[in-house]
């Protein structure tokens, strides 16, 4: 369990007891400290029943988590990036707040339809037009 709480911005806050960390053997340098220690960190944070996030945010959430998110909803960050333990488990905290305020970024503002100016919509017209006496000038000549 990870104790202490994860603050995210002045509106979201998650508890210590929601966050779920554990420590498994990483590859990588380290040399014989990577086959004895176990540095890379596993945090798992249920997004789909956390009471700490807002509804829309879980939504967002669980798309920008992808394959790291369980059936169950529990998003899964691993972390081996480091060769202790304490900045791995630094890392997949960081990381986790990364994706919850990208969730939490409001949507963008919905697209206004535009019309067409009037000169560029006759600009258009003549251009067809040029274009139509183009292609009748490449036809065979008219036999009179």
């Amino acid at each position: 369990m990870a104790s202490d709480a994860l603050y995210i911005d002045d509106r979201i806050t998650i508890s210590g007891w929601e966050l779920t960390e554990q420590f498994v053997l990483a590859g990588g340098p380290g040399g014989q400290n990577v086959n004895k220690v176990s540095t890379a960190v596993q945090l798992f944070f249920d997004i789909a029943g956390s009471p700490s996030l807002p509804e829309r945010v879980k939504v967002n959430a669980l798309k920008l988590g992808g394959r790291r998110v369980s059936k169950d909803g529990v998003l899964m960050i691993e972390s081996s990036r480091f060769r202790s333990q304490e900045r791995n488990r630094a890392d997949a905290r960081e990381r986790l707040k990364e994706l919850i305020l990208k969730a939490a970024e409001p949507p963008p503002p919905s697209r206004r339809k535009t019309k067409p100016t009037k000169g560029s919509v006759e600009r258009r017209l003549k251009e067809k037009a040029g274009r139509s006496e183009v292609k009748k000038m490449r036809g065979r000549p008219a036999g009179d």
